[in-house]
C-alpha cells in the first residue's frame, strides 16, 4: 500500500436499480449479491483500501441500506461468536468493520438527473482540488497489482485524467465505449482523444474497451456541472461521465491505462455467473470441489457426489 498516496479519495456510485438482474435484485441491491464469499461491492472496497485510498464515498439510493449494514461494525455479533467458540467467523465479521474504518466509508444519497455522472457530481463537494478515483461496484478485478493502484500510477506519470482499458475483440465493440488512441507511450499507457460509445466493429477506432475505472480531476467535475446546468434548461437525456471526459478531451490531455489482470462484470446474469464460477474455481477450498463436480457431471455414467 502506498505510504503517501497521490490520490486518497474515491467514489463508488451504487444508486442503480440493477434492472438487468431482476428478479435477483427486487429486494437485494445488486451491489450486495455474492461473488465468492463476499458481496461484490466489498471486492471494490478492498481494492481501494489496498491501493491506499482513505476516503471512500458510496453514493446510494433508497433500498440500499443493506450496504451500510454490511460494512457497519457489529461488536455484539463478534462478542457472541467468540463466546460460542466461532473465532474464524468472529474475525471475518470484525475485519469487514475494520475495512470500513480504514477506507473511512461515508454514504451519500443521490439527487439529480439520471445518469452515472450524477453520483460523482453529488460527491464532488468534498473533493476540493484533488484528483479522485471512480470505480463501479459491480466490477471484480483479479490482478497482482490492484486496478486502482495501476490507475494511480498512470495518473502520477501524467498528472491527467486516466481511464481503465482492456484489450477487446472487435466483435464486442458494440458493448463498450472504445477509445480513440492518439499515441502509445508503452507499458499500457495510451494518450487518447475521446471515446466512441458502442461503435459497430467496422467503426471501432481501436482494439480497446473502457471498462469502468477512472481518475478524474476538478476540470472533469466542471464539465459535469455544465452538463447538469444544460440538463435543467432542457430536461432531456442523462448525465454521463464519459460525455464529460469527451468534452474535456477535446482540448486537453486524457490517458488510458491498459489494466493488467482479469476483469469480471457482474451487471447481467451471464457475466454474473461467469464471475461466480471464476471466483469459486480460484478459491483454495471451493475450487477442487467444483472441478470434481464438473468432471462427474461430464460423465453420463457417474452420479455426482454430494460430499
Amino acid at each position: 500500500m502506498p505510504v503517501n498516496p497521490t490520490i486518497r479519495r474515491a467514489v463508488i456510485p451504487a444508486a442503480g436499480l440493477g434492472s438487468r438482474l431482476l428478479p435477483l435484485t427486487k429486494a437485494t441491491p445488486k451491489e450486495m449479491l455474492p461473488v465468492g464469499d463476499r458481496p461484490v461491492i466489498e471486492h471494490t472496497v478492498r481494492e481501494l483500501v489496498a491501493s491506499g485510498i482513505t476516503d471512500i464515498t458510496i453514493v446510494v439510493s433508497g433500498g440500499k441500506s443493506l450496504i451500510q449494514d454490511h460494512f457497519r461494525p457489529n461488536p455484539a455479533l463478534v462478542e457472541q461468536l467468540r463466546a460460542d467458540g466461532k473465532k474464524e467467523y468472529a474475525d471475518a465479521v470484525e475485519e469487514v468493520g475494520e475495512l470500513a474504518r480504514q477506507g473511512h466509508i461515508t454514504y451519500l444519497d443521490q439527487h439529480g438527473p439520471y445518469g452515472n455522472g450524477t453520483p460523482v457530481l453529488n460527491a464532488a463537494r468534498s473533493f476540493g482540488d484533488e484528483p479522485v478515483l471512480v470505480l463501479w461496484p459491480d466490477d471484480v478485478f483479479v490482478a497482482e497489482v490492484p486496478r486502482a493502484q495501476q490507475l494511480i500510477r498512470a495518473y502520477e506519470s501524467t498528472n491527467c485524467p486516466v481511464l481503465a482499458l482492456m484489450p477487446m475483440a472487435p466483435a464486442e465493440s458494440q458493448r463498450y465505449g472504445v477509445p480513440v488512441v492518439k499515441e502509445d507511450l508503452g507499458e499500457g499507457l495510451l494518450r487518447i482523444t475521446g471515446l466512441v460509445e458502442k461503435p459497430k466493429p467496422a467503426d471501432a477506432p481501436s482494439a480497446y474497451a473502457a471498462i469502468g475505472g477512472y481518475v478524474i480531476t476538478p476540470a472533469i467535475i466542471d464539465e459535469l456541472r455544465e452538463q447538469t446546468r444544460r440538463w435543467y434548461e432542457h430536461r432531456q437525456g442523462e448525465i454521463y461521465l464519459t460525455d464529460a471526459i469527451n468534452a474535456y478531451a477535446a482540448t486537453r490531455a486524457v490517458y488510458g491505462q491498459v489494466i493488467s489482470g482479469r476483469w469480471y462484470d457482474t451487471g447481467n446474469p451471464a457475466d454474473y455467473l461467469v464471475a461466480q464460477m471464476a471466483t469459486a474455481l480460484a478459491h483454495p477450498e471451493y475450487g477442487p470441489i467444483l472441478r470434481k463436480l464438473a468432471l462427474e457431471s461430464s460423465d453420463p455414467h457417474t452420479t455426482p457426489s454430494t460430499s
